[in-house]
């Protein structure tokens, strides 16, 4: 008992260090000390980007009394001084000439432990093909503070294989060595290719909740259900009811494994289409009403474990509900600064990368439940996970559906953080 309640704390503990890994993997390039500036490349829009700049050093460096946390309005208030102090403190030009900075309007705060950084969008002007190198002058705050460091990395270069970057930095500014040249000839469409499969194994990794519909999914993929579990007589009052606890397990691993491929392979089939389609933009459905299908999803998958939904057609299930996961994959090639370059090896870069991901996720939970279905507590085993996955597709379903911030994820990380002070981790 006491190893069971120690093995529980452990994998509470490990769900949430990876929890607050994966919320802060955008933060962690971000320090007091620095301003950033990240460009996104395209072969025929031009090159964007936005500055992040830390609100204490614009508080600093130009008398603002901005707080800790600002709101966007508070921000607003400065946008003026803000934005000429940018354009005087950096540049970009190329053999093509000076390349103005425009300002999008786009503000946006982003919040660390440490405070705050306000994000500033723009796009450079006069970019008619892109160069093979751009001379970029970034003293902001330097000057002023010569222990100040800015760094510029590349968020989105297709063809560099740079896609939603934040991690690798491409040039860092100094004291005295704040113009610097930026290469941009280190391309190819093989990179892109690689680095739209790596996002979409990442992006099937770190999303939860396509995760958890694979666990539902996964679940009665190793037994059956007993011809007598659909219909059992009470012989004491005559009625007829449905027995929850009636599975036996395969016999063999092919039959199940073939079972949940075909099963996968309707899901693969409908998200495809979906992400197709809304790339396109032949079809756009509210990312609101997408993601509340997507977490209502999980639980009508758990429920059908529990009481059939459609009888021998788990592959239905997974097909109806894949489309609209579909469109929440197309929401990431949103955020990943997709727009349509080379949309035939993106699309099928992004679904070969979720296809591995998947692989991989099955291949690591399968086996288990294979191993443990002729147990006697297997079936209280999946109906209790199926009851769970419920609980936890209406709690997000509400939360998206609503627009709201329940409060129970806080509380697992202070839970997470007490079990690692308990364990002697922190």
């Amino acid at each position: 008992m006491i190893q069971n309640l120690y093995v529980m704390k452990k994998t509470l503990l490990l769900c949430s260090l990876l929890f607050v890994f994966v919320s802060r993997l955008y933060s962690y390039a971000h320090h007091p000390d620095n301003s950033l500036v990240y460009l996104r490349i395209y072969e025929t829009a031009g090159i964007e980007g936005h500055f992040d700049i830390n609100s204490n050093e614009l508080n600093n460096v130009l008398g603002l009394r901005l707080p800790k946390y600002p709101t966007v309005e508070e921000v607003r208030l400065h946008q003026h001084k803000i934005t000429s102090y940018l354009l005087k403190t950096a540049k970009f030009s190329s053999k093509y000439g000076n390349h103005n900075i425009t300002f999008t309007d786009e503000i946006s705060i982003l919040r660390t432990d440490f405070g705050a950084f306000v994000v500033f969008p723009f796009f450079l002007e006069h970019i008619n093909a892109i160069p093979d190198t751009l001379e970029v002058t970034f003293k902001t705050f330097i000057e002023e503070d010569p222990s100040h460091r800015n760094l510029l990395g590349i968020e989105y270069n297709w063809k560099s294989g740079l896609i939603n970057n934040e991690a690798i930095v491409a040039l860092d500014f100094s004291d005295g060595n704040w113009t610097k040249t930026l290469a941009l000839t280190d391309t190819s469409v093989w990179k892109g290719f690689i680095a739209m499969i790596k996002q979409g194994v990442w992006h099937i990794w770190i999303g939860l909740d396509h995760i958890l519909f694979l666990l539902a999914l996964l679940l009665p993929a190793v037994v059956r259900r007993k011809k007598e579990a659909f219909v059992q007589a009470d012989s004491a009052s005559g009625n007829s009811k449905f027995d929850i606890w009636g599975w036996e397990p395969v016999l063999q691993f092919k039959p199940a494994f073939m079972y949940i491929l075909k099963v996968i392979t309707f899901f693969t089939i409908a998200h495809t289409i979906t992400l197709t389609l809304a790339s396109l933009q032949l079809i756009n459905l509210p990312s609101q009403i997408v993601e509340s299908v997507i977490a209502l999803s999980i639980g009508l998958a758990a429920y059908h474990n529990i009481k059939p939904i459609f009888k021998g057609k788990d592959w239905l299930i997974a097909f109806v509900f894949g489309l609209f996961h579909g469109f929440g994959f197309s929401s990431v090639l949103a955020e990943l600064g997709f727009k349509g370059e080379y949309l035939t090896l993106s699309l099928l870069g992004f679904n070969i990368g979720v296809e591995i991901g998947q692989v991989v996720i099955i291949a690591a939970i399968f086996p288990i439940l294979y191993l443990i279905r002729t147990t006697k507590i297997y079936p209280k085993f999946l109906v209790f996970i199926s009851g769970l996955l419920i609980l936890i597709s209406l709690y997000w379903c509400i939360e998206r559906a609503f627009d709201i911030n329940l409060p129970v994820d806080d509380y697992i990380c202070v839970e997470g953080y007490k079990i690692a002070v308990y364990l002697g981790l922190r």
